[in-house]
């Protein structure tokens, strides 16, 4: 795609700029970008600035140590991987980024253990730990299947792994604050009967390999 059809995309599309988001200026020279990545790097900036100004709105509710080193660095994680993006746009580089670090191991806890009922808060003063953390996880998992379908998008190799490593970093983020919530009993895992796990289990078998098949 040539400079002037770049340009006539960006306004058909709504964008009579490179890109209509903070700190992101048009570049002269162009960046040679597809249509579909063009407008799909747009929503996964927009929705790196959405969930860094909704962790910002969070944290005066945080009072549990662990928590807020876990939103201390989950933050710091979203300034870098979008400020990298947008060095990649604007051709200055930036590299691919590193997916925010792997969530150490742990053994989930499994069944219900007397949940305490939930409810919406009547004031934002009601907020607590559990919110924070539950909306933190959240934004995590809707970033995860946004940065997904983006990726798919993408053509520029480079852009494809920098956008496929944002997805990564979200779903290590969303385990991280899963693992978090299930040891203090915020987040219970339901199970069925093993019977019917069981059941369910067994129903599929394994298959021929392919070279059995030839």
């Amino acid at each position: 795609m040539n400079n002037q059809m770049y340009q006539q995309t960006q306004q058909q599309a709504g964008f009579p700029q490179m890109m209509n988001i903070p700190g992101m200026q048009a570049n002269p020279q162009g960046q040679n970008l597809g249509a579909h990545e063009v407008l799909m790097t747009h929503e996964v900036l927009t929705d790196m600035i959405d969930g860094i100004n909704q962790f910002q709105l969070y944290q005066p509710h945080i009072t549990e140590s662990q928590l807020q080193n876990i939103w201390s660095n989950q933050i710091q994680h979203m300034h870098n991987s979008y400020q990298n993006l947008v060095n990649y746009m604007h051709n200055k580089g930036g590299g691919q980024g590193v997916p925010y670090r792997t969530p150490r191991q742990f053994s989930p806890k499994y069944g219900l253990r007397n949940p305490s009922p939930q409810q919406p808060n009547n004031s934002m003063n009601q907020m607590d730990d559990r919110d924070v953390a539950s909306g933190m996880l959240g934004c995590a998992k809707a970033s995860a299947c946004l940065y997904t379908t983006a990726a798919l998008e993408c053509a520029d190799p480079t852009l494809r792994n920098m956008v496929s490593n944002c997805v990564q970093s979200a779903i290590n983020q969303a385990y991280e604050l899963f693992q978090y919530m299930n040891q203090k009993g915020m987040y219970q895992v339901p199970t069925l009967a093993d019977r019917t796990t069981n059941t369910m289990a067994n129903t599929y078998q394994s298959g021929t390999s392919m070279a059995m098949m030839q």
